[in-house]
């Protein structure tokens, strides 16, 4: 496994690859890696020849200036992780080198970016397809890998490559939990015992969700999961919306066609945390 800081360095291996005839995987993170990204690590080594992971708190996407600092950054602890997987290139480059001038562009995504992380989190998907196009441009993998939990950022980078017409494979991979069901996140550690300990009731809620769709229209089980949520004291709901997989629209009936997804954002104390669940379709 070979650490690079520079992007010249990284293109002049990745370019002797593709001469070589070796695909390439790439899995893009801001670190604090845990074992949901080495999950998307593990998936990329079976399928490609090489992978290569990204390690870059980007600036751009994080539309809360305390949030951006105390975002947890650890690099020696994740390049020990990497090595017991199958990661054979490590790019942790600089602002200044992924930024050498501020990126200007605007993208809009429509419905997909305004709603939910969009509305709550203004100008977050805007700097997410800043940092993952600029990252696309640089590796030029074959696929990439992007965890579920995640569902709506998921959306807008496949909705990205469509709009750049980008040849990259997005690959979607399931959300890998704590034993007691929480949703594998670095902002985890940042949780106190408190929190952390009531944390898990996210995605029981979710579950017991699942269990009313049968039962309850959508916007009653919203206000049910609402209800839980809050209830609890040491959490709060920011939003909890059952939407369309495909245009992440609000659903209003269970007997709408397709697969529909419960989306939400929980605060646990200052840390915000998200997850969702999958509706039968």
């Amino acid at each position: 496994m070979k650490l690079f800081r520079s992007i010249k360095e990284l293109q002049q291996t990745l370019a002797a690859d593709r001469i070589a005839g070796l695909t390439i995987g790439f899995v893009p993170t801001m670190g604090a890696l845990h074992l949901g990204h080495l999950s998307l690590v593990e998936r990329a080594g079976r399928e490609n020849d090489r992978v290569v992971v990204s390690i870059f708190v980007n600036p751009t996407q994080f539309n809360d200036p305390h949030d951006l600092r105390i975002y947890p950054r650890t690099l020696d602890a994740d390049m020990a992780l990497l090595s017991g997987c199958r990661c054979d290139y490590v790019f942790a480059p600089s602002v200044e080198e992924i930024y050498p001038e501020p990126d200007t562009r605007k993208f809009d995504f429509g419905s997909l970016g305004s709603v939910m992380e969009g509305h709550f989190r203004p100008g977050h998907f805007n700097g997410v397809a800043q940092v993952v196009s600029r990252l696309f441009d640089l590796v030029k993998p074959g696929k990439a890998y992007f965890g579920l939990k995640d569902f709506q950022q998921y959306s807008i980078i496949k909705n990205m490559c469509l709009i750049l017409k980008l040849p990259i494979g997005i690959v979607a991979c399931d959300i890998v939990r704590e034993a007691d069901g929480l949703a594998m996140s670095s902002r985890n550690a940042l949780l106190t015992p408190e929190h952390r300990a009531v944390a898990p009731q996210i995605y029981s809620t979710l579950q017991l969700a699942l269990k009313e769709a049968g039962h309850f229209a959508p916007d009653v089980v919203k206000r049910h999961v609402a209800d839980r949520i809050n209830s609890l004291g040491l959490l709060k709901i920011e939003y909890f919306e059952i939407v369309d997989e495909l245009t992440l629209k609000t659903v209003s009936s269970w007997k709408r066609k397709g697969t529909k997804v419960g989306c939400i954002a929980v605060f646990a104390g200052k840390v915000r945390l998200i997850d969702n669940i999958i509706f039968a379709k």
